[in-house]
């Protein structure tokens, strides 16, 4: 049989310095009708740009050659943007991670579907809402014709993503790409879409799959392409790159994924980059370094949470947080999990101090801190740090990096030579040297700065670390990095985390506790071990059952 997608020696270039750098260096990609292949690496291994060259979006400037591009049997090389518009949406769909963005904020989600079907026969005018209703039941989408009339800010996440690949299967494309469709979602909302591609793949769906999640990409993919620095490294069935990978890279990528295996061990020490960019693999005998331990003292309570309360709308507004209790003790770590909705980011403002509760209080050290007058809590702000998802969003864009972590210094009264020695110490400590002082926010990758962030929340020797989904957006080998760094200065430092997920990998991985969130309740709290591995209520089942493991 004729293969869908044909490509050779495929390069993609950017102007850089009156030059062209190239980001995707003379891969091959082939991908028969009704198989699933799947793209993986980290942010900037060029397999979005690779995915993007299949419908002309590789932008502009772009420069892309190969010695063949062959999309159903018809050479793309010299393809105009009117020829590329002719191609997507009937030979080729696309699905991006972020539904909300993708999607068009001012228009109905039926105008959307009707726009995306085109001027295909199929979609006549007069059949549209016959049709439309059609597309958004075979995405399982319930009750179509209220969703039609909806705008995408009216959708869950989960619809969201949802009604993004009914416009994207709107005229039966010969292929679908499917670019990290599931990194932004929770758990059994992640479930429904895999769900729903396996559906579409079984029915004989060519599904092209962009994704760093390797649980992912054993749930749904035939072969597996292993990309780094714009080169294939691996290719393979599934099964063999993840059970018997043969490059040191696939073997990284796949000793970081946080596991009940992973628990007490580093996930970034089975292979590290080199200086010079290579990656070696170190003895087998070296693969699980042990993580320091910790010095959990229960006799000391650092938090205290008592009967929360949380209702927006009045009083017949709906529970954000209902009847929340819980301890942290000093040097222990915490886990919150549960899907959006759930009130864990709701609880974690209230024990920040930025959001009141309605009733209930919350302690810390032993001493009020809910329903105190800012003036009272402002003296111990310092003992209580925060690290957010998005890193760069909490930076402010004009200050280096050593005025982003000197300034939690302030509250400490902490200036001058004292100051500076400190800054150095927390940089050293997340792996980032002198060199990093003067850069700015924009200099720096994302997971270096995250590791900025965690250097400015270390850095006043807080008693209380509250941590809000602070990995969620960063590749599994960044990700194994900034988890070691937080498992490590936890432990020297002996400070209580609080960490809030819906990554229950990570959160059985890093925190000693968990509690599970449900609409603002707590429906299951003990040790992770336990709660994971005998999950006493159906939610806990559900949400366990829901996370995609290695095959």
């Amino acid at each position: 049989m004729k293969p869908l997608v044909q490509i050779r020696d495929l390069t993609i270039g950017f102007p850089q310095d009156g030059s062209v750098t190239p980001v995707v260096r003379g891969i091959d990609l082939t991908i028969h009708m009704g198989e699933t292949v799947a793209l993986v690496g980290e942010s900037g291994s060029g397999k979005s740009v690779t995915a993007r060259s299949l419908i002309g979006l590789s932008g502009a400037e772009a420069s892309v050659g190969a010695g063949r591009f062959e999309i159903d049997g018809q050479s793309v090389l010299g393809f105009r943007e009117r020829d590329w518009r002719r191609l997507r949406g009937d030979k080729i769909g696309f699905v991006l991670q972020d539904a909300l963005v993708s999607l068009d904020p001012l228009r109905r989600i039926s105008q959307q579907l009707t726009d995306a079907a085109g001027g295909s026969g199929f979609f006549r005018r007069q059949n549209a809402a016959r049709d439309n209703r059609a597309l958004l039941q075979s995405v399982g989408i319930p009750d179509p014709d209220r969703r039609l009339a909806q705008y995408p800010h009216q959708l869950s996440g989960g619809l969201r993503q949802r009604a993004l690949i009914a416009t994207a299967i709107a005229r039966s494309p010969s292929l679908l790409i499917a670019d990290e469709p599931t990194t932004a979602l929770d758990a059994t909302v992640q479930k429904q879409i895999l769900d729903l591609l396996a559906e579409r793949s079984k029915a004989g769906q060519t599904l092209l799959l962009i994704s760093h999640d390797l649980a992912v990409v054993s749930r749904l993919a035939d072969r597996v392409l292993v990309m780094r620095q714009g080169r294939i490294v691996e290719e393979g069935p599934t099964r063999t790159i993840l059970t018997a990978p043969e490059h040191p890279y696939t073997r990284q990528l796949l000793d970081a994924v946080p596991s009940v295996r992973s628990r007490g061990f580093r996930l970034s020490a089975g292979s590290e980059p080199e200086a010079n960019g290579s990656v070696e693999a170190r003895p087998a005998e070296r693969l699980r370094i042990p993580l320091p331990p910790k010095r959990i003292d229960e006799t000391s309570l650092v938090l205290s949470a008592s009967h929360l309360v949380k209702r927006y709308g009045g009083a017949s507004g709906t529970f954000a947080v209902n009847d929340v209790s819980f301890h942290l003790a000093a040097g222990e770590a915490l886990g919150i999990v549960g899907e959006s909705g759930s009130g864990k980011t709701t609880v974690a403002k209230i024990v920040l101090g930025l959001v009141e509760p309605d009733s209930g209080t919350v302690q810390i050290d032993g001493e009020a801190w809910s329903h105190v007058g800012e003036a009272q809590r402002r003296s111990r702000r310092a003992s209580m740090q925060l690290i957010a998802q998005d890193a760069l969003s909490s930076f402010d864009p004009r200050y280096t990096v050593e005025q982003i972590v000197g300034e939690s210094l302030d509250t400490v009264g902490m200036f001058g030579e004292a100051r500076r020695q400190r800054v150095g110490e927390v940089l050293d400590a997340v792996r980032l040297g002198p060199s990093f002082l003067k850069r700015y926010p924009r200099d720096l990758s994302g997971g270096q700065r995250q590791r900025v962030a965690i250097a400015r929340a270390f850095a006043p020797r807080p008693r209380l670390l509250v941590a809000d989904e602070p990995v969620s957006a960063l590749d599994v080998s960044v990700q194994a990095q900034v988890l070691d760094l937080l498992a490590e200065l936890q432990a020297a430092s002996g400070t209580s985390l609080l960490f809030i997920s819906h990554d229950l990998g990570v959160v059985n991985h890093l925190t000693d506790r968990v509690l599970v969130m449900k609409d603002g309740r707590v429906v299951e709290t003990g040790q992770v071990e336990q709660v994971f591995a005998s999950p006493h209520h159906s939610y806990t089942r559900a949400l366990l059952d829901a996370v995609p493991v290695l095959a």
